[in-house]
């Protein structure tokens, strides 16, 4: 005896395992890629496309995580399609009202075959519990039974023509939450626009999880049948569903609604309705995903001569050639504080040279500044450097991807000129910093200074005690003036050896100042490199990287082997 008994007191249940476990961890490979793309996409890519994929992914995640034992088909229609007597029929108790008033069916009614794990999911369906209803029958129970609807969960649904906004809100909730969308048309309507307008053409790529039901065919000949399917199957074609499933039924008559009913038990056995139709979700939004994915696989870096390019730009903005010349200057005036030849400094003070002590001390207080603040570059000679760096790598890339590279390679742009000048300052060196050879030529030369005053000295004692013979000398080297030619040339020796020893420092100096400079050039350079990598490469080599990473995530998306 066939029994109805209202779902309404179900206990929630873990799911329960089913379908096919190869097609589900595949499955979860593509929702883990399309979850990749909305995080690449972020900032990228239009926000509709991603907030789509982000309720797919809620949507997918909950119903794959609910009993994959049932299959949840929608039976959807406009006013008088018969659907509800077809959902009558197929329960083979009448269940839902029938009519033809609009509308009869204000909220979905479910019909259970088998309550293990259906609580969970008809909640998270949100089906009035009111209208929760279990078959139960011998050969309902029979698992795998010929005609056996065990594990189908069969909807009603309100006219999606309601002039109820809320019941056509209700069918398009269920819609997008079904495993196997039925479309219950009547030989009248089966071309209605509102049907094939807000429903047939959205879900055309759902041709694999839709099924076309053209009711009340008792109501034509057999050739109007056969026409009315011809046309419409040209119809749903013309609309983009690849090869559409139709099937005839009539609700009324004995047997009208068996070939309905076989088509329920191979779906429901298969137990497969549930990861098509999640994969067919899938397929729509890694479409329109694809559309945002280079033709070939990105650059994975800027071309090295725009790199070089970039770099001599930035060193000239930064203005590290005249910052090595003033270290050149500065070099020399330093030098000559230590190696110049004593005397000829102080008969230089005697003199006085305002040119000479303008220019050390602006130098000097130019240096300072240097070494208190940061050098800085131009805004806008930065922003010239940028320029078109990245056309080389963004020439084949989407449009999305263009920008991003290109505000990548941007994005610090603001900092560049402090951070050019901190790295000018920190490669310059310390006022304090001499090379050792400065001391050893200082000494050597106060040394000839000293020999060069004790000369003389002694040569003026020589002149009071050996010329004049005034008093009797303390001893003898400064009584004798036979020793004053000999003095002397010691005297001129010494000034020679200082003058000479200046000169030729002067000229180590000169040398030694170019090599400083360019090893200065050279050291400020290598910190703008560094500066260019950490604002601009490492963001566009990571844009770069997020491209090709969401390439190869829209192949996997799309079921594709990534190339």
């Amino acid at each position: 005896m066939t029994t109805t008994a209202p779902l309404s007191g179900e206990t929630a249940e873990e799911p329960a395992p089913g379908g096919n476990a190869t097609a589900d961890s595949w499955l979860s490979i593509r929702l883990s890629a399309l979850d990749a793309l909305v995080g690449l996409g972020a900032g990228r890519i239009d926000q509709p496309l991603l907030d789509d994929a982000a309720v797919l992914l809620d949507r997918a995640g909950e119903r794959l995580r609910l009993s994959g034992d049932h299959t949840v088909v929608t039976l959807a229609g406009g006013t008088g399609s018969g659907k509800s007597s077809l959902f009558n029929a197929i329960c083979g108790l009448d269940l839902s009202p029938v009519g033809m008033r609009r509308p009869m069916t204000s909220l979905a009614h479910a019909c259970v075959w088998g309550l293990d794990g259906a609580g969970p999911l008809l909640d998270w369906l949100a089906v009035d519990k009111r209208f929760r209803y279990a078959r139960a029958s011998a050969l309902d129970r029979t698992v795998g039974g010929a005609g056996s609807l065990q594990g189908l969960v069969l909807l009603d649904l309100p006219d999606h023509d309601s002039i109820q906004a809320l019941h056509r809100a209700e069918v398009d909730r269920f819609v997008a939450v079904a495993d196997l969308l039925v479309w219950v048309v009547d030989p009248q309507k089966y071309a209605d626009a509102s049907l094939h307008r807000n429903y047939i053409v959205p879900f055309a790529q759902h041709a694999g999880v839709t099924l076309i039901v053209l009711n009340q065919v008792d109501r034509l000949q057999p050739e109007e049948v056969e026409d009315c399917v011809s046309d419409l199957r040209r119809l749903l074609e013309a609309e983009g569903l690849d090869r559409p499933r139709i099937l005839t039924t009539s609700a009324v008559s004995d047997g009208g609604a068996d070939g309905f009913r076989e088509v329920l038990v191979d779906t429901v056995a298969a137990r497969r309705a549930r990861t098509e139709r999640v994969t067919a979700d899938i397929d729509g939004l890694a479409d329109r995903f694809a559309s945002y994915r280079p033709a070939q696989p990105p650059p994975e870096a800027i071309a090295d001569e725009r790199i070089i390019t970039l770099i001599d730009a930035l060193t000239d903005a930064a203005g590290a050639s005249a910052v090595a010349e003033a270290m050149e200057s500065a070099y020399e005036l330093r030098a000559t504080d230590y190696i110049g030849w004593p005397m000829a400094k102080v008969i230089a003070r005697l003199r006085s040279d305002p040119l000479r002590k303008m220019r050390l001390t602006e130098l000097r207080n130019e240096l300072r500044g240097a070494f208190t603040g940061p050098v800085g570059a131009q805004q806008g000679d930065v922003d010239t450097a940028l320029q078109d760096i990245s056309d080389d790598v963004t020439a084949d890339l989407p449009e999305a991807w263009q920008l991003s590279v290109r505000d990548a390679s941007r994005s610090h742009a603001a900092e560049l000129p402090e951070a050019l000048g901190a790295s000018l300052k920190n490669a310059l060196p310390t006022f304090n910093q001499v090379p050792g050879w400065w001391s050893v030529v200082k000494v050597w030369q106060y040394v000839l200074v000293l020999i060069a005053i004790i000369s003389i000295v002694w040569v003026g004692l020589l002149m009071v005690y050996g010329v004049a013979k005034v008093g009797h000398p303390p001893f003898h080297l400064v009584g004798d003036a036979g020793l004053i030619p000999y003095v002397s040339i010691l005297v001129a020796c010494t000034l020679g050896m200082g003058v000479l020893t200046s000169s030729a420092c002067r000229n180590v100096v000169a040398l030694s100042s170019a090599r400083h400079g360019e090893r200065m050039e050279a050291a400020m350079r290598d910190r703008i490199i560094d500066v260019v990598e950490e604002k601009i490469l490492d963001p566009v080599n990571d844009e770069l990287a997020a491209c090709a990473n969401y390439r190869a995530q829209v192949s996997v998306a799309r079921g594709e082997t990534p190339s």
